[in-house]
């Protein structure tokens, strides 16, 4: 194939090339001036001893504006755990530290807005935005994991990648994608997603897709007025039917309806009386925790997992394309030299330290 298949798309591609090599990879824990290793494992480090009773994972599912958001803030605060928001098209910029966020032709040439105004774009524009938040929600659930073994502080997500076959499987079934893009998916999060323990929570919040269209609308924003309700009823029973059932041979599932979801000391009280036996969890040790933490602070390794050499039109890009590309991206303010490179020194350019 006289292609070069850049990851996803032009966006992972970047995520490379946005790396220092001096830095071995893009480090995101709260305790950022250490980086965990081999040696300090060696050294005596081990991740159990820091372990309380919520140094766990949540995840709060729903549909759209079922309130998710809301609830994961609330129940955070009042457990003492890590908040993380869903993450948008521009979370790998917010992760490399970027004083602006970059143009979309760096983040997986996607748009969240042209999906809800032109699902059926010719462009592949539906695929690209599902794969690119796969990226994005697999690199923030590294994220979450990362933290949690380095800090013993729980985190609670809105959504995780775990959930994201749902919206591929909604994306098909209403015509958005072709069904060679769902087998492309299905094929990335198999070989990535095994990697990965699931939640030990899952939370769902039951809104009816009457009541999210009627959320949607009252949101003001242009790009939401006009989703289909049955977009909508497609995304809740596939939770209900597939995600739910499935997820709960690995995790703990409590299901809320709108109201219920608002009642926080309810919740937490039926947190308390779960037994969290469920899943590889309850499997791990201080040696597994070592090769995880090694695992989910490689974020190129994370974002190298959903990486597959087959053409697909809507994410692959071919050798010319990427090269622009590139060096598109190295032309930007501060990208042509590693950071603390002294550019005015010409030639004999210096570092600063």
């Amino acid at each position: 194939m006289a292609l070069r298949v850049g990851r996803l798309f032009v966006g992972t591609v970047l995520f490379r090339a946005g790396s220092s090599p001096q830095l071995a990879g893009v480090h995101t824990s709260a305790v950022r001036n250490l980086r965990y290793g081999w040696w300090a494992y060696a050294l005596g480090e081990r991740t159990t001893p820091r372990f309380k009773e919520n140094s766990k994972i949540f995840s709060i599912d729903g549909n759209l504006a079922s309130g998710k958001g809301a609830l994961a803030q609330k129940l955070a605060d009042r457990l003492g755990m890590l908040y993380m928001p869903e993450p948008d098209v521009h979370y790998l910029d917010k992760m490399t530290g970027e004083k602006a966020l970059l143009d979309s032709a760096f983040n997986g040439n996607c748009s969240l807005e042209k999906f809800y105004v032109d699902p059926k774009a010719n462009d592949g524009n539906s695929y690209r935005l599902q794969s690119w938040m796969y990226l994005m929600r697999l690199l923030q659930y590294s994220d979450a994991i990362e933290h949690l073994l380095t800090t013993g502080q729980g985190v609670i997500l809105e959504r995780s990648p775990f959930s994201d076959q749902v919206f591929v499987d909604t994306m098909f079934q209403q015509g958005y994608i072709r069904k060679e893009c769902v087998e492309h998916y299905k094929e990335i999060k198999n070989i990535s997603i095994c990697e990965f323990l699931a939640p030990h929570l899952v939370i769902y919040v039951d809104c009816p897709a009457e009541e999210v269209q009627k959320k949607l609308k009252a949101s003001g924003k242009p790009y939401l007025q006009n989703v289909p309700i049955s977009y909508l009823q497609t995304i809740e029973t596939s939770y209900k039917k597939s995600f739910l059932p499935k997820i709960s041979e690995e995790s703990e599932v409590l299901t809320y309806d709108t109201t219920q979801a608002h009642d926080i000391e309810k919740i937490a009280e039926d947190i308390e009386y779960l037994k969290f036996e469920k899943g590889r969890w309850v499997e791990q040790d201080d040696v597994t925790f070592h090769h995880m933490r090694m695992l989910v602070e490689d974020k190129q390794r994370v974002a190298n997992m959903t990486t597959i050499a087959r053409y697909i039109p809507e994410v692959t890009i071919g050798a010319h394309e990427f090269d622009k590309s590139y060096y598109s991206f190295k032309s930007l303010p501060g990208k042509r030299y590693a950071e603390g490179y002294n550019e005015d020194a010409g030639d004999k350019g210096i570092w600063l330290k």
